[in-house]
């Protein structure tokens, strides 16, 4: 089952901006050459038909995962401590919302890191993290400003963990288990893929797709990330840059699929935790929102009462309006 996976993920994605200097996008030529539209395709091909085959699995599909399950209560609270920790690390290195916005100067820059730590202590802390998930999502229009639009669909997966917390945060009691109700779940996942394959995908356009150029310089200025070469096989960078960006791609769409979701994490988590290796402690600090969804992921797939709600999209208008012209058949 992970063997489509395993043919597209022979590289380790990285986010370049963190670790180069920043380089425009929109090198859309790139994108529309063969290999890259040919990866693209792949991609999509194997989407479609992952989620398909998933479709007809009605339990967890890595029986072996289940004691993750009893972690299911209490992932809102370590969704809450991961985006809590990621907002107070980067006000701590002067970063705002990504490592890459660390350029901030004067009062207004000053007045936003401080919000950002005040945020990252109060979601630590696990109190009323509705009101929490709402300013960090408040503090969007403030990124695209300082930023640009890039960044903010760049930095979609803190919103993704924020959007959660505002659908279904932490209970009241002292270890904060939430019981939410089968609707609010399925809508609170679905914010959470979305907003973690969007920071994906654009990603993978922002900083390869579309902006080859400085995805070759970050190839050039850390060549470790080639693990073709660590097998003996030659590949252009070009090449590279196409099968990289062809991979994040997939892990974005993978993720919005929702299908499969332990096998897709424990696939993913390979090349994002081998850059851990090369970049430290600012690509784990960058990854920690991502580490935190890849957990709730995890934990709600490997519950038979919560698995379903994983892959869960709403219905089509059409298929709505169908079933309620005709409620006996639907």
């Amino acid at each position: 089952m992970t063997y489509p996976l395993a043919v597209l993920v022979p590289v380790l994605p990285t986010h370049e901006r963190w670790f180069v200097e920043s380089q425009q996008a929109g090198d859309w030529s790139f994108f529309f050459s063969p290999l890259p539209l040919v990866l693209t395709t792949a991609v999509v091909v194997v989407t479609v038909l992952w989620r398909v085959l998933a479709l007809r699995v009605d339990r967890p599909e890595l029986a072996f995962l289940a004691p993750l399950g009893r972690l299911v209560p209490w992932v809102p609270r370590l969704l809450g401590i991961h985006l809590g920790v990621a907002l107070l690390a980067l006000a701590a290195t002067g970063a705002f919302m990504t490592p890459a916005n660390d350029d901030l100067h004067g009062v207004g820059g000053t007045a936003l890191l401080l919000v950002e730590a005040a945020l990252g202590i109060w979601l630590v802390t696990g109190i009323n993290l509705r009101p929490a998930a709402g300013f960090v999502l408040a503090l969007g229009p403030a990124l695209a400003l300082v930023a640009g639009p890039t960044a903010l669909g760049e930095s979609a997966n803190l919103a993704a963990v924020a959007a959660f917390l505002l659908v279904v945060p932490p209970g009241p009691d002292a270890h904060g288990a939430a019981h939410p109700s089968k609707a609010q779940l399925r809508l609170a996942l679905l914010l959470l893929r979305l907003g973690v394959g969007t920071a994906l995908i654009v990603l993978a356009f922002s900083e390869k797709l579309t902006n080859p150029a400085m995805a070759i310089d970050t190839l050039e200025r850390f060549p470790a990330l080639d693990v073709f070469s660590l097998v003996g096989i030659q590949v252009s960078p070009e090449t590279f840059v196409a099968i990289a960006g062809a991979t994040e791609l997939l892990f974005g769409l993978l993720v919005i699929s929702g299908a499969f979701p332990q096998v897709a994490v424990l696939v993913a988590m390979v090349p994002f935790n081998a850059t851990l290796l090369l970049f430290g402690q600012t690509e784990m600090v960058g990854h920690l929102p991502v580490y935190g969804v890849f957990l709730a992921l995890l934990a709600y797939g490997s519950s038979a009462q919560t698995a379903a709600a994983v892959r869960w999209l709403p219905s089509p208008a059409w298929r709505r309006l169908s079933a309620v012209r005709h409620p006996v058949e639907a």
